[in-house]
């Protein structure tokens, strides 16, 4: 089993990342290899919080072009974390908001 900081790589910061928070609803860029239940324990050891639920979508590269050499950005993969109603918040995100 790998480090709860090993699958938990960043958190997403955008605008609709911010408007889930006010409904307990995280989103955090995850290991591509991590599955829901890996995902749901990092958090819950990390944060000290209770998880309801895992939602995870794969993320494809983009293709970059520079000159001629041509590619892809790596691959990613996104956790939106829904906690349950009588946990509480995790704090990082709810200085953020305020």
């Amino acid at each position: 089993m790998k480090n709860a900081h090993d699958i938990i790589k960043a958190p997403v910061l955008t605008e609709k990342a911010y408007d889930g928070i006010a409904d307990k609803i995280y989103v955090f860029y995850v290991d591509v290899n991590a599955g829901k239940a890996e995902i749901k324990s990092a958090v819950e050891e990390i944060f000290g919080v209770q998880v309801a639920k895992v939602n995870v979508v794969n993320v494809k590269g983009k293709f970059r072009r520079q000159g001629m050499t041509a590619g892809y950005t790596s691959r990613k993969k996104k956790a939106y974390v829904i906690l349950k109603k009588d946990s509480k918040g995790i704090e990082f995100f709810e200085s953020m908001v305020q």
